[in-house]
C-alpha cells in the first residue's frame, strides 16, 4: 500500500534537500507500512486460548459433554477415559484454528499487541534500516534516519554515533512530537517535511555546512 502520492515524495524529498543545505548532517527518511509480521504474537495468543478452552473443559466438563452428545444425535452415554481425552484435544484444536484464522483479521491482530511490543519492534526494525542505509555511510558519521512505521502508528529517529553524543533524545522527542501531530490528522506528508525541518535545524547547530560537502545519501523517501 502506498501512502503517499508523487507529490508528496517530491515535497519530502525538496525538505530533505533544503535541510542538508545548511548541514554536513545527511537525513534518510523511510516509510513503512509496518515494522512486524507479529506471528509469533498471533501463534502465542492461540496456543493460550486453546489451553484456556482446555482447562475449562476439565475444570466444568458437563456443558461441553452435552454439546457433543447433541452433536452426535442427542443420546447420553458414558464418556471413556479415551474419549474425554480425543473431545479435550479436539476442542484444543478446534479453539487453536479458530483463534488464529480470527487473526487473519489484521485490526484484530494489531488490536492484541501490546502498545509496548509495538514501540519495541518498531524501534528494532528502525535501527535495523539504520544500520543497512545510514549507519557510518557519510564520512563524518552524520547520518540521521527518520522512520515512520504507519500500522503501529510510531515513529524513531536513529542518528549515527557523533550525532547521538551531542543530541538528546528529548530532542529528537520534540521533532517527533511535531512530526506526529501533522500525521494524526492524516498528513503525512506534512508531518515529515515538520520532522525534516526540525532535526534539519538541530543538525545545523551541531553539524553546520562545511564549503566542500558533498550529498552522500539519497534525499528521496523510501517508501516500504
Amino acid at each position: 500500500m502506498r501512502y503517499l502520492a508523487p507529490l508528496g515524495h517530491e515535497q519530502v524529498s525538496r525538505a530533505v534537500a533544503e535541510a542538508e543545505m545548511q548541514t554536513s548532517g545527511e537525513i534518510v527518511t523511510v516509510l513503512a507500512e509496518r515494522s512486524d509480521g507479529y506471528s509469533d504474537l498471533a501463534l502465542l495468543w492461540a496456543i493460550a486460548l486453546a489451553f484456556t478452552a482446555m482447562s475449562v473443559f476439565a475444570f466444568v466438563p458437563a456443558p461441553f459433554l452435552d454439546f457433543y452428545d447433541r452433536l452426535a444425535g442427542g443420546w447420553e452415554h458414558e464418556w471413556t477415559t479415551g474419549q474425554l481425552a480425543t473431545a479435550t484435544i479436539a476442542l484444543g484444536l478446534v479453539t487453536f484454528a479458530l483463534a488464529w484464522a480470527a487473526q487473519l483479521w489484521q485490526p484484530l491482530k494489531f488490536l492484541l499487541v501490546p502498545g509496548r511490543v509495538k514501540t519495541m519492534r518498531v524501534h528494532d526494525r528502525a535501527v535495523a534500516l539504520f544500520k543497512v542505509g545510514a549507519e557510518r555511510r557519510t564520512h563524518g558519521r552524520t547520518g540521521v534516519l527518520i522512520y515512520l512505521s504507519m500500522h503501529e502508528h510510531r515513529a524513531e529517529i536513529v542518528a549515527d554515533e557523533p550525532i547521538a553524543a551531542k543530541v538528546s533524545a528529548e530532542t529528537w522527542g520534540e521533532a517527533m512530537a511535531d512530526m506526529l501531530e501533522h500525521i494524526r490528522e492524516g498528513c503525512v506528508a506534512d508531518g515529515l517535511v515538520a520532522g525534516i525541518g526540525d532535526v534539519g535545524a538541530v543538525l545545523a547547530e551541531h553539524f553546520p555546512r562545511h564549503a566542500d560537502d558533498e550529498n552522500e545519501l539519497p534525499d528521496r523517501l523510501i517508501e516500504i
